[in-house]
């Protein structure tokens, strides 16, 4: 918290991206302000927010079917972009008829069943485009992990024989992208600080910028030591930020 706003106090513009697209950015602020690191929405991108952005810019005409929660369907669909219900008239047990899904998007989904699985199969079978938020294996919890969308990914690239085409989040260059329209700086100017070598420090070194690893988090030293390009920093916790900046 100190270091967090130690920078603000230095007039330094400090972003939250997270590749977890099951609540909207209104709500992490919130959790970041009752923290104690008072924080407005437009300071949050989340993959769902940088997919529905990217999407309505290039591909607004289009209609989705998502495997995902109720926070990303509702996301997209303030973007303007047209978000299918589920097929509940047939039978998941059988082939179902995928018309009228143009885009299948993959999300972390603690809903997923056979159903969706099998809708998003045959719509990519038969041409959809194929989208996910965030590509992480497990989502870290109290006393563990869980399934995340890389799973889901993987099973749907499997049995269709298909690769992913867009990948919105953390390492993608989409999410720098969006990240550096709200600073309006260039990446030279920027640092990305993060837990996780292989999606925030791979996405901060993609895009030029300087990097700063938290070994708070799931990397650790020996982590950093076996990258053939380590991040330029490595911190123990936030609060030594300020010390790495001007």
């Amino acid at each position: 918290v100190d270091g967090i706003a130690e920078l603000r106090r230095r007039g330094k513009r400090v972003l939250f991206v997270s590749n977890k697209p099951l609540e909207p950015r209104t709500n992490y602020a919130a959790k970041l302000t009752r923290l104690g690191i008072p924080t407005a929405a437009d300071d949050v991108i989340t993959s769902g927010y940088v997919l529905g952005h990217h999407l309505a810019h290039h591909q607004p005409e289009l209609r989705y079917y998502v495997i995902g929660e109720a926070s990303l369907r509702n996301e997209l669909r303030g973007h303007g972009l047209a978000v299918l219900d589920e097929l509940d008239d047939q039978d998941p047990r059988e082939v179902i008829d995928p018309a009228g899904i143009d885009a299948v998007v993959v999300a972390f989904d603690r809903t997923l069943d056979y159903r969706k699985l099998n809708t998003a199969y045959q719509a990519l079978m038969r041409g959809a485009w194929f989208y996910a938020t965030n590509g992480d294996k497990t989502c870290p919890m109290p006393g563990g992990a869980i399934p995340d969308a890389g799973g889901t990914i993987a099973a749907l690239e499997t049995m269709t024989g298909r690769r992913l085409q867009l990948l919105a989040g953390k390492p993608s260059t989409l999410t720098m992208q969006v990240a550096l329209e709200c600073l309006q700086l260039p990446a030279e100017r920027c640092m990305m600080v993060g837990d996780r070598l292989e999606t925030d420090i791979a996405m901060g070194q993609n895009a030029g910028m300087l990097t700063a690893v938290a070994l708070s988090g799931v990397s650790t030293r020996e982590d950093v030591a076996r990258m053939a390009t380590p991040p330029t920093f490595m911190i123990e916790r936030l609060s030594e930020l300020p010390a790495l900046v001007e």
